[in-house]
């Protein structure tokens, strides 16, 4: 199921939501670097049906981590035409070296969603996302 793309941003906006498959997901956003290097770590809890969304100027390939987060995380990455590029299962670092998660081509956005929200939801690479 496709979804038509819209994208509303509003200037100083901090949330929004990202529909996808019918899904949606209230987030707060990171469009700055320095609320895109914080993002959700340091958080013990995530609501259902909320995330993150990390916006960024370019479209380029992506690489996230999990260092100091506390919870495990699906990042999805989606390209400046709202698809879908890919999802990964990202696991809190407990320590050093983290393991890189990284986007398999160029994203301008990436959702942050509790851990297995996309395996329950069914949501893949191709699935596309609408951004309000």
């Amino acid at each position: 199921m496709i979804l038509l793309i819209g994208i509303v941003l509003i200037s100083g906006c901090t949330g929004g939501y990202v529909e996808v498959k019918g899904n949606r997901i209230k987030v707060e956003t990171a469009d700055d670097p320095e609320e895109r290097m914080r993002g959700l770590m340091f958080r013990d809890f995530l609501g259902e049906n909320k995330g993150m969304l990390f916006i960024f100027d370019d479209s380029q390939p992506r690489r996230f981590w999990m260092k100091d987060t506390l919870i495990p995380l699906d990042i999805v990455f989606i390209s400046e035409d709202f698809e879908i590029i890919n999802v990964v299962e990202a696991v809190p670092c407990t320590e050093e070296p983290c393991e890189i998660y990284r986007s398999a081509g160029n994203a301008k956005y990436v959702l942050e969603v509790n851990g297995g929200f996309n395996k329950r939801n069914n949501i893949t690479a191709g699935d596309r996302a609408e951004i309000k």
